[in-house]
């Protein structure tokens, strides 16, 4: 499972990093701090799934998350927030899951497999 991150929380990054990292046939494509670095990497590397930060710099997720659906194959997209009315937004605009930033790491393990099964 080819992979991107994008937040502009380096702890919250490195976490991630970390937690995938030690998962087997998980391959990190790279990371953006903001929307437009998103969209650059999700069109330059076609991951099969991208995780996404609710509070990303730049253009709203919710636009980001229409936009990227529109591409020829567009990766699974998991939203990542802390605020409860942002769920639902997500959802609507197109993420294929939504985690919260405070849930223990095996929830977001859950969607990935959930989402990509081997």
């Amino acid at each position: 499972m080819r992979i991107l991150l994008a937040t502009c929380e380096t702890d919250l990054r490195l976490s991630m990093e970390l937690l995938l990292s030690e998962q087997p046939g998980i391959k990190i494509l790279g990371s953006a701090s903001d929307t437009e670095g998103f969209i650059a990497l999700v069109k330059s590397t076609c991951p099969d799934l991208a995780l996404l930060d609710w509070d990303l710099p730049g253009r709203p997720v919710e636009e980001v998350l229409s936009l990227i659906k529109l591409f020829e194959v567009p990766p699974k997209l998991i939203v990542l927030g802390k605020h409860p009315d942002s769920k639902k937004t997500a959802l609507q605009a197109g993420a294929d899951a939504y985690v919260d930033k405070g849930d223990p790491p095996e929830n977001l393990l859950a969607v990935f497999k959930h989402l990509i099964p081997n």
